[in-house]
């Protein structure tokens, strides 16, 4: 073997290994999102709650193979331009195989765990009133169907929003974090809120029964989103790119990640008044209002933009309860709001900045108008496809079923064998915790 071709077998492998532990780092991801909802359940749901997230993932996983990344590869110039045929995509293509030697195989999974975050996201919201069966088709049309299409669209280095308006989001806040967002928006107005949360028009809290594992598991969501952005980045033997196409480095990212989680705690925290949920979710909104610019952003920056983010989301839960909407988990405020907030601030702070060479640069009427059409890709599937389940009485759980706990009816396993913990509710219209 030549030098030279030692030296490209070495690259193939740094590259095959780069993507590697990026898959392995977004599980930590998924295993945070099950920590974190198993806290924010009621004790008489908390094996419900940890079945749906692993089913989650391997639903998504399945159908991300064959026929969501197909999408990806297919729909980026669509509705401007052709749908490509994508042969390659397909899953009987030889690209889609053992055989294949090149690092399709492991970009596949990479997008494959952010398909499966777009249901993770979903899953926390609904807690406690869907049913699983209902559940499943909303993840997989979220994750494998609506979230990669939005991908194409948003984050392929041909897709339309770059080359027509000039939009730039580095780190997914979008494609991922937008569309789910909205798309969990239109569920929950359908899905309705869980018996006792609203009474008389009145918000009433319904407290976590494990208040730690929820924050514990936000912060396995911190050590995954370190993957997450790994995998927001195209790496080559010559250097770091976006998946757009303009050079960056793991060292811009780095800097934007740490102050994002910084600032974003410190916002929430000071605006909830040291509320523990909210002061932890904080994490998660000062990120996500970076991410569209978080490769371009100096980390001052990037500190006050999630500092400013973390102010917001309380805020923008409250908002949402106004409406009689319940989230259980505030993923339509961190997750949406935080992503429409980042994606717009980013077209001002980063006017007139170059993308790509030959496309527009990055502006506010790109990014403005990006979140515009990628919200509503999220929210309009969402709303008519759980207004079908509704319809079909598919959507949700029998009342008596809800107040007895999914753990009695949908598991059979028993939580805490040893005894239940006791959870202080303070509506009086439910006696189990």
């Amino acid at each position: 073997m030549t030098p030279e071709d030692t030296l490209a077998s070495m690259e193939a492998v740094i590259t095959d290994l780069f993507y590697w532990v990026s898959i392995a780092l977004m599980i930590c991801i998924h295993a945070g999102f099950l920590a974190y909802e198993v806290g924010a359940s009621r004790s008489k749901n908390v094996l419900a709650a940890a079945m749906k997230n692993l089913l989650t993932f391997s639903v998504v996983c399945a159908t991300f193979f064959f026929f969501g990344w197909w999408f990806y590869n297919a729909f980026y110039q669509f509705p401007v331009g052709a749908i490509d045929t994508a042969t390659a995509a397909l899953p009987w293509s030889d690209d889609m195989g053992p055989n294949n030697s090149s690092v399709t195989g492991i970009f596949w999974g990479a997008f494959a765990l952010f398909a499966a975050t777009t249901g993770s996201i979903l899953s926390g919201a609904v807690l406690e009133r869907i049913r699983t069966s209902a559940f499943l088709i909303l993840t997989t049309v979220l994750g494998s169907v609506v979230w990669i299409i939005g991908a194409a669209w948003a984050w392929h280095g041909s897709g339309w929003l770059l080359t027509e308006w000039g939009w730039h989001d580095f780190g997914a806040a979008g494609c991922v974090h937008l569309i789910a967002g909205a798309f969990t928006l239109g569920v929950l107005i359908n899905l309705g809120p869980r018996i006792g949360r609203f009474v008389d028009g009145k918000a009433i809290t319904i407290p976590p029964h494990n208040l730690p594992l929820t924050m514990l598991g936000l912060m396995l969501i911190f050590v995954g989103f370190f993957g997450f952005l790994m995998g927001c980045v195209v790496y080559t033997n010559t250097g770091y790119f976006s998946i757009f196409g303009n050079q960056t480095t793991l060292s811009a990212v780095a800097f934007s990640t740490l102050m994002g989680l910084a600032g974003g705690i410190l916002g929430a925290y000071v605006s909830s008044k040291g509320e523990p949920f909210w002061t932890i979710s904080g994490g998660l909104a000062g990120v996500i209002s970076v991410a569209p610019g978080m490769d371009l952003y100096h980390p001052a920056l990037a500190f006050i933009i999630a500092v400013a983010g973390g102010l917001l989301i309380p805020y923008f839960g409250k908002a949402i309860e106004k409406f009689g909407i319940d989230d259980v988990v505030g993923a339509v405020a961190v997750h949406g709001g935080c992503a429409a907030f980042g994606i717009v601030v980013s077209g001002f702070v980063l006017w007139g900045y170059p993308n790509v060479a030959g496309y527009p640069d990055i502006n506010p009427l790109g990014q403005i108008g990006g979140f515009v059409v990628l919200a509503l890709l999220g929210f309009l599937p969402g709303y008519v496809l759980s207004l079908a389940l509704k319809k079909a009485k598919m959507l949700r759980i029998p009342a008596a079923v809800e107040l007895a706990g999914l753990d009695l009816s949908e598991v059979p396993a028993t939580p805490y064998p040893e005894g239940i913990p006791v959870t202080i509710l303070k509506s009086d219209t439910e006696v189990t915790a």
